[in-house]
């Protein structure tokens, strides 16, 4: 019996997030997971067969509006779930003109709902 790894990498910069994400994401043995705290890091070491790509909006170094086009020049076939605390639509519509394909609030209600969104993105 064999099942594909699907590669999920984390970009945000917050440690805590990335730490939290992580451990529940690798409970799934389905998920190879890749965390990264600096957006122009993840850029440069972007790996090859990126699945899905949790993305924070906000970020010191760089946006993740700013970062999802050459993410996507990177992978194009990834999928984007952009992450933020600071939802306008603006943003979101922002967001799915570059390229993201859904969106989560911060703080997450539920790890259980991430875990499903998760899941519907990489079908």
């Amino acid at each position: 019996m064999s099942h594909t790894t699907k590669t999920i990498v984390i970009i945000d910069d917050e440690n805590e997030i990335l730490t939290m994400l992580s451990r529940f994401l690798s409970r799934n043995e389905n998920y190879a997971v890749k965390t990264f705290n600096n957006p122009t890091v993840a850029i440069n070491s972007l790996p090859k067969d990126t699945d899905l790509i949790l993305l924070d909006i906000m970020m010191p170094q760089m946006n993740g509006l700013e970062a999802l086009p050459i993410l996507l020049e990177k992978q194009p076939k990834a999928k984007v779930l952009m992450m933020t605390a600071y939802s306008t639509l603006d943003k979101v519509l922002n967001a799915h003109r570059h390229g993201a394909d859904n969106y989560i609030m911060k703080p997450f209600a539920s790890l259980d709902i991430l875990g499903k969104k998760i899941e519907e993105m990489l079908k």
